[in-house]
C-alpha cells in the first residue's frame, strides 16, 4: 500500500488505512461468498450427475425420451414421499442388480422388468443386501466420485462415502506404468510415509497383486496376506481386498482396500466393493496425487489435533505455497484446498501477508517465528484469527505453521508475563542442559540476545559485593534445603550501573536430586528508588497532615459562621412547636452533611426539611450550605415538593462535583392540618399518634444528584392536635452488623416507650440518649409537634417560671424569629 507523504497520523495515512481495511473486509467477504457459491455448485453438479444417470436409465427400460423419463422419475418422487435424488439412487441400484426369481426391485420403480444395463458390473451391489439408506449412500459416494476434479479428492469421496461404512479405512489406487510396474495414483486414510514406501510397485510383487492382475479377478484376503508377502495395510492380520481396474476389457490399474483388522467380507460387502472399484476406474483419468516431499512432516502435522500447514517455497517466483493441511487445518480454514490453487491467499486469505513474512523471516534467520495472532487486527466480517501462530524452517524450502483456533491458556499467561518489562522468566539446568531466559531477561542484565545467557551458579561475578551473602544464601537454600527462595540482588552492568533485581526461584527435583531451578527476574529498580523517595519525604508529610487539621478547623469555623447556633426555641404557625439536634460523627471531627430546616413562608405554610449530603469535610460542607440555600430559596416560590425535589436534584448536579444526596421536603398546612412530603432516598418519617409511633411509608425515588431531569412524587399526611413528626438521619438508627430494618424497628419502639413525653425537646433528647446508632456517622434530628388548644400557654407559663429560676438555658433549644434552621453542629449538639 502507497501513503501519501506525512507524519504518522496524518489524515492521508488515516484514509490510506481505512481503505486498506475497507478492501480487506471487502476481500473476505467475496471470498466467502465463492466459497459458499463453489460448495453448493458441487453439490448441485453431484445431485445433476446423479438425476441425470436415473433418467438415462429410466429413459432404456420404459424406451421413452429423456423428458418422459424425467417427469416418470418425479411422479414416482411424489407417489413414493422419497427425495428425487433417494429415488435415483435406487432406480441406479436396482438396474444394476440381477435379475430377481421373486421380482427385481425394478418392477416396482418402472412397472417393466430390470434391464440389463450394468452401471458398475457384472457383480454390482444387489439393493436387498444391504439397508436401503447404505444403498443409496453408496450410489451418491460413485456419482461424487465419478466428478470429482483430482484422483485425491475421488479416492477420498470414495473411502469416506462408500468404504468406510462397510468397515474400510483406506485405499489405494496404482496406475500401471511401462515395464509392468504400478505408480501410485493417490489414497486416503494412509500416512505419507507409508504411501512413499509404496509409491512404486515392481513387476515382482507380492503375491497377491500378482494373483489379481495375472487372472483380473479380485483377492480376498479376511485375515491378511500370510505368508504371501507384505501388503499396505494396518498389519498382518487385517483384512485386505486386491481388485483389478478394467476398462474395456485391459487391466489398467490395481486397488487395495484394508480395513483396521480382520473381517468377515460377505458376499454383499465384496459386491458392493467391486462396484465401487468400477467406479475407481473413471477417477484414474483424473489428475494424479504429488509425491509428498516430506512424508515424515505429513505424518506429524496428521497426528496434531490442532491446525498445521506444510509450506514449501516456490523456486521460481520465491512465493510460499501449500503443499499439506491437516483435518483440523482443513476445518478450520473452510475445506481442503483444490489442486489447481494451493497459493497462500488462496488457504490464509486474511493473514496470508503477515504469514508470508514469517515465512520469509524463518527461513533467512533459521530460527522460529511466533505471533500471538494473525491477522493483527481483524477486519469487519472476517473470520477467527490465527491464535499462537508458530513457523518453524524444515529444510532449504519448506516451512511448517502451527496455530490455535481457541487461545491456549499456558501460552496467553507466558505472553502476559513477557509483557511486564520488569520481569523475566529463566532456567537453568545441572545436568548439561542449557539455561534458557526470556526476552526480557538480556534487557535486565545489560546483554545482547546474542550472548550466552547467566546460570544462576554464575551471577556471584555481576553481583554487587555487598550482596554476595545474599546470594549464598539463595543458592544454599535450593541446593541444600531443596526449597524455593527469593532475595533481592544488586546486579552491576557492564557500563557501571545498578540495578536491583528480585530473584525467585524452584528447584527442579528428579528424585532427591536437584536437577536445575525455574524461576522469575523481577526488575525493582524503581521501587528501591521509590522507597528513597517516600523517606526523603516524610517531613513533608508531616507538614501536609499539620496543614490538613488548619484545615478542618477552618471548616468548623466555616460551618459556625454560616448558620450560628439559635439557643432559644420560638412559636411557629399552627400552634407548631419544634425541636431540632446534631449530633456529630466523632468529637475530633465534627465537620459534616446533615442539614435541616423549618421554615414559615408567605403563603402561611411552614417547610419541614432534613437532608444528608455524603462525606465528610470543608467540600462536603460547602455542597450541603448550597442545597440548604438552595432548598429555602426554592420554598418561596409556593411550589409543592415535588416540584422543589426535582429542582434540587438539578442544584445536586450542577453544583456538588458529583456528590449525591438523600432528603425529605414537606410542606405543612395549618389550615387542615395537611403535610404534603416528598423524599429522595431518604429515610421514612416517623409518626406518633395517641401513645403509638409508625413509620409512614415514603415514594420509592432516587438520592439527588443520581440522574437529571428526575420527576419525584409526593405523599400526603393530615396532622391532629397531639401528633408529633420525627425527621431524622440514618446515624440514628445503622448499627455496623445490622441492616436499616432492624434499626427503624429500634426506632419506633424505642418513640413509643417516649410517647409520653410531649415536649419535642425532651422526645429528641431521650432518642439521642437511647444510643440507637454506633457508626459515629452523623445524627440529625428533628420534631415537629402540632399542639392541642391551651398547650402553648401552658408550655409558656413553665418556661417563664424556669428563666426565673435558674436563667437562661444556652444551647439548650434551637429555634429562630423566622424558623429553625441548621447544619451539621448548628443545634446544640447532643
Amino acid at each position: 500500500m502507497t501513503r501519501s507523504a506525512g507524519p504518522a497520523g496524518t489524515p492521508a495515512e488515516s484514509s490510506g488505512e481505512a481503505s486498506a481495511a475497507t478492501s480487506a473486509a471487502w476481500a473476505e467477504s467475496a471470498f466467502a461468498g465463492l466459497a459458499a457459491e463453489n460448495r453448493r455448485l458441487r453439490a448441485e453438479l453431484v445431485r445433476r450427475h446423479l438425476l441425470d444417470l436415473a433418467i438415462g436409465v429410466l429413459a432404456v427400460q420404459l424406451g421413452v425420451s429423456t423428458a418422459d423419463a424425467a417427469e416418470h422419475l418425479a411422479a414416482l418422487a411424489r407417489a413414493t414421499g422419497l427425495s428425487a435424488e433417494d429415488l435415483a439412487a435406487d432406480v441406479l441400484n436396482a438396474s444394476a442388480a440381477p435379475k430377481d426369481p421373486l421380482g427385481s426391485p425394478g418392477d416396482w420403480l418402472t412397472g417393466a422388468p430390470a434391464g440389463s444395463a450394468t452401471l458398475l458390473g457384472p457383480e454390482a451391489l444387489h439393493p436387498d443386501d444391504l439397508p436401503p439408506v447404505l444403498g443409496r449412500r453408496l450410489r451418491r459416494t460413485a456419482a461424487a466420485a465419478e466428478i470429482a476434479d483430482g484422483v485425491t479428492e475421488g479416492v477420498r469421496t470414495l473411502l469416506e462415502g462408500g468404504l468406510v461404512p462397510l468397515g474400510a479405512e483406506s485405499l489405494w489406487l496404482w496406475r500401471r506404468a511401462e515395464a509392468g510396474c504400478l505408480r501410485l495414483a493417490g489414497q486416503a486414510g494412509v500416512g505419507a510415509t507409508e504411501a512413499v514406501a509404496w509409491w512404486s510397485i515392481p513387476p515382482a510383487a507380492p503375491e497377491p497383486i500378482r494373483a489379481a492382475l495375472a487372472g483380473n479377478v479380485p483377492v480376498w484376503l479376511e485375515n491378511g496376506p500370510g505368508d504371501a508377502g507384505p501388503l499396505p495395510g494396518a498389519g498382518p492380520d487385517a483384512a485386505r481386498a486386491v481388485l483389478p481396474l478394467r476398462r474395456r476389457g485391459a487391466t489398467v490399474g490395481l486397488a487395495l482396500v484394508g480395513w483396521p483388522g480382520p473381517a468377515e467380507l460377505t458376499p454383499s460387502v465384496r459386491r458392493a466393493v467391486t462396484g465401487l472399484m468400477d467406479v475407481a476406474v473413471a477417477v484414474l483419468d483424473r489428475p494424479d496425487a504429488e509425491e509428498p516431499g516430506a512424508p515424515v512432516l505429513v505424518d506429524v502435522l496428521d497426528a496434531l489435533v490442532h491446525p498445521g500447514a506444510l509450506l514449501r517455497t516456490n523456486p521460481t517466483t520465491g512465493a510460499p505455497v501449500v503443499d499439506h493441511v491437516n483435518e483440523a487445518a482443513a476445518v478450520a480454514l473452510g475445506g481442503a484446498l483444490p489442486a489447481d490453487d494451493r497459493s497462500l491467499h488462496r488457504a490464509f486469505p486474511h493473514a496470508h501477508e503477515e504469514l508470508a513474512r514469517l515465512v520469509r523471516r524463518a527461513r533467512h534467520t533459521h530460527r522460529p517465528q511466533h505471533a500471538a495472532r494473525l491477522p493483527a487486527g481483524r477486519p469487519a466480517g472476517a473470520p477467527g484469527p490465527l491464535l499462537d501462530v508458530r513457523v518453524l524452517p524444515a529444510g532449504a524450502n519448506r516451512s511448517v505453521v502451527l496455530w490455535h483456533t481457541v487461545g491456549d491458556p499456558g501460552v496467553a499467561a507466558g505472553r502476559a508475563v513477557a509483557r511486564l518489562q520488569s520481569v523475566a522468566t529463566f532456567q537453568d539446568s545441572l545436568t548439561g542442559g542449557d539455561t534458557v531466559w526470556s526476552e526480557q531477561a538480556y534487557a535486565m542484565f545489560g546483554m545482547s540476545r546474542h550472548e550466552a545467557p547467566l546460570p544462576l551458579l554464575a551471577l556471584r561475578g555481576r553481583v554487587h559485593r555487598e550482596d554476595g551473602e545474599a546470594l549464598t544464601g539463595l543458592l544454599r537454600t535450593l541446593m541444600e534445603r531443596r526449597s524455593g527462595a527469593q532475595a533481592v540482588l544488586r546486579i552491576v552492568l557492564l557500563d557501571g550501573s545498578v540495578r536491583h533485581v528480585r530473584v525467585a526461584a524452584e528447584p527442579l527435583l528428579e528424585g532427591d536430586t536437584v536437577t536445575g531451578f525455574v524461576g522469575v527476574y523481577q526488575d525493582v529498580s524503581a521501587t528501591r528508588r521509590t522507597e528513597l523517595a517516600l523517606t526523603a519525604t516524610f517531613d513533608h508529610l508531616t507538614a501536609v497532615r499539620d496543614q490538613a487539621e488548619l484545615r478542618h478547623q477552618l471548616a468548623l469555623q466555616l460551618q459556625q459562621a454560616i448558620v450560628p447556633e439559635v439557643t432559644a426555641l420560638r412559636e411557629l404557625p399552627g400552634d407548631l412547636a419544634v425541636a431540632a439536634r446534631y449530633r456529630p460523627a466523632a468529637k475530633e471531627y465534627q465537620v459534616g452533611g446533615d442539614w435541616y430546616d423549618v421554615l414559615p413562608l408567605p403563603s402561611g405554610k411552614v417547610l419541614v426539611a432534613v437532608g444528608d449530603i455524603a462525606g465528610h469535610g470543608i467540600d462536603t460542607v460547602t455542597g450541603m450550605v448550597a442545597l440548604r440555600n438552595a432548598q429555602r430559596a426554592l420554598a418561596f416560590t409556593g411550589r409543592p415538593p415535588r416540584q422543589l425535589m426535582s429542582w434540587l436534584n438539578e442544584v445536586t448536579l450542577r453544583t456538588g462535583g458529583g456528590a449525591t444526596a438523600t432528603a425529605v421536603c414537606a410542606l405543612y398546612d395549618p389550615e387542615d392540618g395537611g403535610l404534603v412530603w416528598s423524599s429522595a432516598g431518604h429515610l421514612p418519617l416517623l409518626l406518633i399518634r395517641d401513645g403509638r409511633a409508625r413509620l409512614l411509608e415514603p415514594p420509592h425515588d432516587i438520592l439527588l444528584g443520581a440522574v437529571p431531569s428526575y420527576a419525584y412524587t409526593e405523599r400526603r399526611t393530615v396532622l391532629r392536635p397531639g401528633d408529633t413528626l420525627l425527621l431524622y438521619t440514618d446515624g440514628l438508627v445503622e448499627r455496623r452488623h445490622d441492616g436499616l430494618g432492624p434499626g427503624l424497628a429500634r426506632l419506633v419502639a424505642t418513640a413509643g416507650r417516649l410517647a409520653g413525653r410531649e415536649s419535642p425537646e425532651l422526645l429528641v433528647d431521650g432518642l439521642l440518649g437511647a444510643a440507637l446508632g454506633d457508626t459515629d456517622d452523623d445524627t440529625s434530628i428533628v420534631a415537629v409537634r402540632v399542639r392541642r388548644p391551651g398547650e402553648a400557654e401552658a408550655e409558656a407559663e413553665a418556661e417563664a417560671y424556669a428563666e426565673a429560676e435558674s436563667g437562661a438555658r444556652a444551647g439548650s433549644r434551637t429555634g429562630g424569629v423566622g424558623g429553625v434552621g441548621g447544619v451539621g453542629g448548628a443545634a446544640r449538639a447532643g
